[in-house]
């Protein structure tokens, strides 16, 4: 007696899968040959995005609540996991201002510990998204909102560099309030003779010399090179243009945050926000990076993975929550970098930076910093992309208007959801006006003679093209109860896109009203899905008890034939008055 096989079970299955899933977020060849390629280029932009991100790390640490220092470890630790984790080759990660003001209101409610436990509980969300594969739905975003969304983030980072540009203090809250307040003030200290012309000086400069170079030399890392030649000469001339300060040295060691079980719910939903916030900010950044480069083409669910890692990890070390940084990847892919070993380079340095040269950085201008990034926000903003997308069509200018000025009045996660939203009922229009009725011959020979015999027997038939929702559901009521003069009409259904609960309760209500008027009304190539909306309302059923229900136009005409025969001696029904209508 042979013994069945004893199959593998469920969970081995199950298992063999996850490990499988598992691998795909994990760092393999291709990423370690893509290090190899053009390692010159990447190391350079790699110190370059270092230049630029030490000071923002600085001033998001400190306007974060938990200070300079954890600014610092943000940018070291989570651009290092993300870059090594993450799903994009060009993108760098650290703390981004869209953050901070995420995290501001968490410090003054539960306190600065509170911080590192909800960046631990978004990390752990982040993961489970990537795991989940829940990164795919990015595509859905149309690309009028994420061209806004460009633009606004550039406006955005021009703006907040007005203040050092100009060698003022920053004012704090809303970038368009503090630069111009930072324009009032530096007028107002020129006016009087106490203002000073070198910080906008020495910021214009950077950006020219950056834009120009960017125009003729573009694999130059002119923005490296302008930096220092801008500090050599701020020191050769003794000029004050407003220095970064001195960084603190070292690194905090590993520890658990320190986590208090009863007071874990009410960080739940800050925690659901910043997890929110970083796979929104993330996934844009990355599309935003492929866009910038050639060629390039973001994992979004590993991105996902990589934040979430980068989130969990960055917290042991007394680090705020990190996302992908706009800014810093531009200066990344502008540089010329063309693999992780960028972004992995940017943090090794930071980390030299912070154990070895702090001393020597803290003289660099904050100004000349501006200027990288003033530059680096007009290169973000891709002026023939933005100019098609106006021209296209209406709809998407708007789309890419409302969501632009929504991310630099609001808040990026307020102008992607306007802009969805606008871009939803913008194409919600456009849906409802491609769909349409056309009265069609109702044989597949087309004759005339044939046509006219039929309408002469007061038969038609209607074919519906397009989605019938309820964007157009009204739109169809309207034009196929105006029929007159027919005893039987024929609609043809093979060619409707898509059928909802509305549109199959207005053909109901369409087919009620023409059988009322003693128009028999019959259907013909309903598909298959539309059948199951149909009968869930009830409209299936009773079409089909009384046959009026077809697989084929031709069976539909030949069941039209007899019944309008039937009918030929009887007082036709469209001759009513319009009160018995």
């Amino acid at each position: 007696m042979t013994q069945t096989p004893v199959q593998p079970a469920a969970w081995r299955q199950t298992v063999r899968r996850w490990r499988t899933r598992s691998q795909h977020f994990l760092p393999g060849a291709a990423e370690l040959a893509g290090a190899r390629r053009h390692p010159r280029r990447d190391l350079l932009a790699g110190v370059t995005v270092a230049v630029v991100a030490l000071p923002l790390a600085l001033a998001f640490g400190i306007t974060s609540g938990l200070g300079a220092r954890a600014g610092l470890v943000t940018a070291i630790v989570a651009g290092l996991m993300a870059a090594i984790f993450g799903g994009s080759n060009l993108q760098v990660s650290g703390p981004t201002g869209a953050m901070t003001v995420v995290l501001v209101p968490i410090v003054a409610q539960f306190g600065a510990e509170s911080v590192l436990v909800v960046g631990l509980m978004a990390g752990l969300i982040l993961v489970a998204l990537g795991a989940a594969g829940a990164g795919r739905s990015m595509r859905y975003i149309p690309l009028p909102v994420v061209e806004g969304f460009t633009i606004g983030i550039a406006v955005i980072i021009a703006l907040q560099q007005v203040p050092p540009a100009l060698g003022v203090p920053s004012s704090g809250g809303k970038v368009l309030a503090s630069a111009l307040h930072a324009v009032t003030e530096w007028a107002g200290a020129s006016a009087t003779g106490s203002g000073h012309w070198a910080p906008p000086v020495v910021a214009v400069g950077v950006a020219t010399t950056i834009l120009l170079a960017a125009r003729w030399r573009p694999a130059w890392p002119v923005s490296l090179v302008a930096v220092v030649v801008a500090t050599a000469l701020v020191s050769a001339t003794g000029v004050d243009v407003a220095t970064i300060g001195r960084i603190p040295s070292g690194l905090p060691r590993p520890s658990l945050p320190h986590v208090d079980v009863t007071q874990i719910s009410p960080l739940i939903l800050p925690a659901v926000a910043v997890a929110a916030l970083a796979a929104l900010e993330s996934l844009l950044c990355a599309t935003v990076a492929d866009a910038m480069s050639v060629g390039e083409r973001h994992d979004s669910d590993r991105e996902l993975f990589g934040q979430g890692v980068a989130n969990v990890v960055t917290p042991l070390f007394g680090g705020i929550p990190a996302t992908a940084a706009i800014a810093r990847t531009a200066v990344n892919v502008r540089a010329g970098a063309r693999s992780r070993l960028a972004a992995i380079t940017h943090s090794l340095v930071l980390l030299v930076v912070v154990v070895a040269f702090a001393p020597s950085v803290s003289a660099i201008p904050l100004a000349a910093l501006a200027g990288v990034l003033l530059a680096t926000a007009t290169q973000m903003v891709e002026v023939s992309s933005t100019l098609a997308l106006l021209r296209s069509t209406r709809g998407d200018a708007v789309v890419l208007a409302i969501t632009a000025t929504a991310t630099v009045v609001f808040d990026l996660v307020t102008a992607v959801i306007l802009g969805l939203i606008v871009a939803g009922a913008v194409a919600l229009r456009q849906m409802a006006q491609s769909a349409h009725i056309d009265e069609v011959p109702l044989d597949h020979s087309d004759h005339d003679d044939e046509e006219r015999s039929l309408l002469a027997e007061h038969i038609v038939a209607y074919r519906l093209d397009g989605p019938l929702f309820f964007g157009a559901a009204h739109k169809f009521l309207l034009e196929l109860s105006e029929v007159g003069d027919v005893r039987v009409v024929i609609l043809r259904m093979s060619r409707v896109a898509t059928l909802d609960a509305t549109g199959a309760s207005v053909l109901a209500d369409t087919v009620r009203r023409l059988e009322g008027r003693g128009v028999t009304v019959l259907l013909s190539g309903i598909r298959r899905d539309h059948t199951q909306v149909l009968a869930q309302l009830g409209v299936y059923d009773e079409l089909a008890h009384e046959q009026h229900v077809f697989d084929s136009t031709p069976a539909a005409i030949a069941h039209a034939r007899t019944h309008a025969a039937r009918l030929a001696h009887e007082p036709h029904p469209t001759s009513a008055t319009p009160t018995e209508r």
